[in-house]
């Protein structure tokens, strides 16, 4: 697990959004933990239907990625981090790997 508040000199609304994020994270472990003993639950008339929780899975899931996003943390070859779109931070992830 990365340091931040050791590595990286946040500002407040930074700490702010890095605070968000782990309380986003803490949620997400928390409905993966109660998805862990089924995806699927029987509907009004028996039918079998995904777990409404799969929804809220997505959402935060979403949410996470935003706000990791939005920290412009520097990747492991960059001095200055800077926000990127989904693709491109994989992209540079996969180049920082490759070496």
């Amino acid at each position: 697990m990365l340091p931040v508040n050791r590595d990286y000199e946040l500002s407040a609304a930074e700490l702010a959004t890095l605070a968000r994020a782990c309380r986003t994270a803490d949620l997400l472990a928390r409905v993966d933990e109660d998805l862990s003993a089924d995806i699927t639950t029987e509907g009004s008339v028996g039918q079998v239907r995904p777990h409404p929780l799969l929804r809220s899975y997505v959402d935060l899931s979403q949410v996470l990625d935003a706000q990791l996003r939005s920290l412009a943390l520097p990747m492991p070859d960059e001095t200055e981090g800077r926000r990127r779109s989904p693709a491109a931070a994989a992209q540079a992830r996969w180049r920082a790997q490759r070496g």
